[in-house]
């Protein structure tokens, strides 16, 4: 590993081109690909809570996110962007499913209606 405030020192110099990645998963090859998932919720009510996503490409291979670490807050119409994480990048995705979690025992199991959704591949910014 290096430190963030080294890395262009190291990797500028090199001649050949290399592929970097500043967030990096326990599982081999170690690299996380970096998803921005745009939503705009329709709830009347404000739900505070996780959203899991699992992607699945035409091949029937299945990836899932890593659970971010601090809750969002759904408001109706308004767009909340979050940055997720998969440990594998897959290619073309045929399916997208959310999972919305307020972590809590006990209470009511609350729904998150969502209105609007855009899932953008960070590391692949054309698709």
């Amino acid at each position: 590993g290096y430190y963030a405030d080294r890395w262009k020192k190291f990797l500028i110099p090199m001649s050949s081109p290399m592929k970097t990645y500043f967030d990096t998963s326990d599982q081999d090859p170690f690299c996380m690909y970096n998803y921005l998932l745009d939503i705009t919720t329709w709830n009347k009510n404000i739900r505070r809570g996780f959203i899991k996503v699992k992607i699945t490409d035409y091949s029937g291979n299945t990836v899932e996110s890593e659970m971010n670490s601090e809750a969002s807050t759904f408001q109706q119409y308004k767009r909340v962007k979050i940055l997720t994480g998969f440990n594998q990048d897959l290619d073309k995705i045929s399916k997208i499913s959310l999972t919305f979690s307020t972590k809590t025992l006990i209470g009511p199991k609350l729904k998150l209606r969502i209105l609007q959704m855009k899932l953008k591949s960070l590391n692949n910014p054309e698709r």
